[in-house]
């Protein structure tokens, strides 16, 4: 993993370390308001596991505290606030389309998958709707025990706290469109 990535991850994982000890909530309380295991939110934490933009939402939720936060580069100043920025993780690229939606209820994302890939050993679940529109590329993406294939022009509208996953079933990188709604 190249040292950006690396340094990224864990400045990612000190944020929700940093906020949710500032708060005093233990592990224990993320783990039953995300439902993900308190072992996965101390990978998070510790740098050791990159979490997914669900993975996120329902974290920052959690913690009270705004997910643009988490999604921010350390580095990054006020006036580069208002700029999309994009994170990877090892399959997937996303850039932020609404960065001034701190404390809002609707964000939306541009997310390009690598050809023939998908994200590894991470179903997404968190609160609310997804909208998905496939800019290029061919997808799947499977809710609960369905899975539905999609390819350029093509979308979908899901209840997105059933768990979901993507993936890019084409030869070639495929760029979404998606948005996030989290009550």
């Amino acid at each position: 993993m190249p040292i950006e990535k690396t340094n990224e991850i864990a400045a990612t994982g000190k944020k929700i370390k940093t906020a949710r000890t500032q708060k005093k909530i233990s592990l224990d309380q993320v783990a039953n308001k995300t439902g993900y295991k308190k072992e996965y939110i101390q990978k998070i934490e510790e740098g050791k596991v990159i979490p997914s933009v669900g993975a996120i939402l329902q974290i920052s939720r959690a913690l009270e505290i705004d997910s643009a936060f988490l999604l921010k580069d350390p580095e990054e100043n006020l006036k580069k606030r208002a700029k999309a920025y994009a994170k990877r993780t090892d399959n997937y690229a996303y850039t932020t389309l609404t960065p001034d939606a701190e404390n809002k209820h609707l964000k939306a994302f541009r997310v390009k998958i690598k050809a023939m890939e998908e994200h590894k050993k991470v179903a997404y679940q968190h609160e609310g709707e997804e909208f998905v529109y496939v800019l290029s590329g061919n997808i799947e993406i499977e809710i609960g025990e369905n899975l539905n294939t999609l390819k350029k022009g093509d979308s979908l509208h899901f209840n997105s706290i059933i768990k979901h996953k993507l993936r890019n079933i084409g030869k070639t990188d495929a760029d979404l469109l998606v948005v996030i709604y989290s009550p």
